[in-house]
């Protein structure tokens, strides 16, 4: 693995381009989340796939799709990033979470898997996993082999486990994500099964944009709020957004602008969170969504994000 280049900020976030070899290009991120520092909590995004075939119509990271890491070249990045700050490989951070959500729906690489299984003999106990998934079919194996893992490994609270669904609407839902997937039905008997005595609330999440709307009573008709909280989050600004007119119900610079969406979910019964980033994170391109090399390729500008010089090599 070369890095070929970066782009950030230290004290915020910082995103890692690398080559993986016969062309293959990657992109993982490691980030603070303000006010915490680096030994409170720590977050790294990791890539699972090399590029991604679903093309959401946010998400920059779709496209060009070469291929799946194997376990050890998913572990690199994570290495790579802890080697950067904790170099005797202990990281003290008391919250350190690894998504893996930077590029790639990780259910299509059964490698994420052998990953999981890696991490605990790696890093200890104190690592936490997030998978977020739009539940694809034909990914069923990896969802099976999950629930075991999850058990066996992340058993009592030490996994975050999300399906991003990001509106209510079936034919707006499948606009936005163009490819065969669970219906919620099917999404709410997993999670029967994936959902133990002791585990963290599965998360419902909604990257809300205009004209995709989230209605309380399809929830509460498939998913019971003493399993699920509902995360919302706004549209970042990236490539794909502009290209498909795509605007932010909820405005970041006024998080209050998601109180229609959360007050039914409330009276419903359920535990929410907006979830709105630090602005910055936009510009350096770090946020869920944003992938640094696709806008370099793209030349379309994006106002509000890839602001930020990105520097040859690694830091």
């Amino acid at each position: 693995m070369k890095i070929v280049a970066t782009t950030g900020a230290s004290d915020l976030a910082t995103v890692y381009m690398a080559d993986m070899g016969e062309g293959r290009l990657i992109e993982f991120v490691e980030a603070c989340q303000p006010p915490y520092g680096r030994g409170e909590r720590w977050i790294l995004m990791v890539s699972t796939l090399y590029g991604c075939p679903v093309k959401c119509l946010f998400c920059d990271a779709g496209g060009g799709y070469r291929g799946k890491p194997s376990a050890e070249e998913i572990l690199m990045q994570i290495d790579y990033m802890v080697n950067e700050w904790f170099p005797n490989g202990v990281v003290t951070a008391s919250k350190f979470k690894i998504q893996f959500a930077r590029m790639g729906e990780p259910s299509l690489n059964i490698a994420v898997l052998d990953a999981l299984e890696e991490l605990p003999r790696r890093y200890g106990a104190n690592v936490m996993p997030s998978i977020s998934t739009i539940a694809p079919h034909g990914a069923e194996a990896f969802f099976e082999r999950l629930i075991d893992v999850k058990d066996r490994l992340y058993a009592g609270g030490r996994f975050q486990f999300q399906f991003s669904i990001h509106t209510t609407d079936v034919t707006r839902r499948n606009e936005l994500i163009p490819v065969r997937k669970w219906d919620f039905a099917r999404m709410a008997a997993y999670g029967e099964r994936f959902h133990k005595a002791g585990d963290r609330k599965i998360t419902l999440n909604f990257a809300l944009a205009e004209n995709s709307p989230i209605e309380a009573e399809v929830l509460t008709r498939y998913f019971d709020p003493a399993r699920y909280l509902v995360k919302l989050t706004p549209i970042n600004p990236t490539s794909r957004a502009l290209q498909n007119h795509l605007e932010s119900l909820i405005d970041p610079k006024r998080p209050e602008t998601a109180e229609a969406v959360t007050r039914p979910l409330a009276e419903a019964g359920y535990e929410f969170i907006v979830s709105v980033g630090e602005a910055e994170e936009n510009e350096i391109g770090s946020n869920c969504g944003q992938y640094v090399l696709n806008y370099l390729e793209s030349g379309v500008m994006v106002e509000g994000g890839y602001s930020y010089e990105v520097a040859s090599g690694a830091r």
